[in-house]
């Protein structure tokens, strides 16, 4: 079964306000499996547009994903950075196939 992936871009606002937030989600993501693959490091836009801050954190598998998500302990995070930040974010499976070969 394939993993699943939250992908966000985040402008903040409010840094102080984001980081009550960060320690908020913490709770869900314990509960649900996830595992941070990027965290905000460095970045370069070479198509499109970009925000300031860049995430993607790692599911078990695509229900899990959504469960974590729609759970109430992320619904309360979630409430802590709907006024402090502006994004977007996706929830996708990933690809579990084969492989090119090198």
């Amino acid at each position: 079964m394939p993993k699943a992936y939250w992908i966000a871009r985040v402008d903040v606002e409010d840094l102080e306000g984001y980081k009550t937030y960060v320690a908020a989600n913490a709770e869900a993501f314990a509960k649900y499996g996830a595992r941070f693959v990027v965290r905000a490091g460095k970045f370069e836009t070479r198509e499109g547009t970009s925000r300031s801050r860049n995430v993607v954190i790692e599911f078990p598998d695509y229900e899990t994903a959504l469960k974590c998500y729609d759970s109430p302990e992320y619904q309360r995070a979630k409430a802590l950075r709907d006024d402090v930040s502006e994004g977007d974010l996706i929830i996708i499976e990933g690809y579990d196939g084969p492989q090119p070969s090198a």
